[in-house]
């Protein structure tokens, strides 16, 4: 892989990531609620099932899962039922909950918050499709195979991080503005985004499914 070949690599991912998907909308969710540090935690589950889906790819996995297509139908509503879940347990928190200050706050676990990232980025089993699809396109045949994996998987790593740094660090900064009432608030717009993602989640799936 040349350096040029590097450089569109790293522009057709940008492009890629250009529009939110649910892993970013998780993101924002849980910055509002729990802070952007604690959030992190979310990213690093999203990032972890990445590496798992590379992993996935390069060993051939893909062909499996293509072959075995109810399993992938239910690994994928899975997932937009756990968003659904999450999204109408933020809601009802925000509905039920008296107005206090931000201390008072009760925050996700940082295990929690891994876990709702990595199942997220997870139940999305055809990203080992679309990883496989993606970097033979830019792995040269004349040269060694692994090194330039771990660079395409590093760089789609590090762009991704960078993305869902950027979602949390802004909405982590309009959290630490709001306390009591629009606290509440807060925990509503949260519970809306996981909402929102386990939407785009189910729509995708329809739509590969037709």
């Amino acid at each position: 892989m040349t350096f040029a070949s590097w450089i569109i690599y790293v522009a057709t991912v940008l492009l890629l990531m250009s529009t939110p998907g649910p892993s970013q909308l998780l993101m924002l969710s849980n910055s509002l609620g729990n802070g952007f540090r604690r959030a992190l935690m979310t990213a690093w589950g999203d990032l972890t099932a990445n590496l798992g889906q590379m992993l996935a790819a390069s060993l051939g996995l893909s062909a499996i899962i293509m072959a075995y297509g109810q399993t992938l139908i239910v690994i994928k509503w899975l997932g937009v039922l756990y968003l659904l879940w999450l999204g109408i347990k933020t809601l009802r928190r925000a509905r039920h909950a008296r107005p206090a200050p931000a201390r008072g706050h009760r925050r996700t676990s940082l295990r929690g918050l891994w876990m709702q990232g990595f199942i997220t980025s997870a139940s999305n089993p055809k990203a080992i499709v679309f990883f496989a699809a993606l970097f033979p396109q830019f792995i040269a045949a004349d040269r060694p195979f692994w090194p330039q994996l771990v660079i395409l998987s590093l760089t789609y790593i590090a762009l991704d991080g960078l993305f869902l740094s950027t979602y949390g660090a802004l909405a982590g900064w309009l959290g630490k503005k709001v306390a009591g009432k629009g606290r509440q608030w807060l925990d509503r717009i949260g519970g809306g985004f996981m909402i929102i993602a386990a939407i785009l989640l189910g729509f995708k799936s329809l739509q590969r499914a037709a």
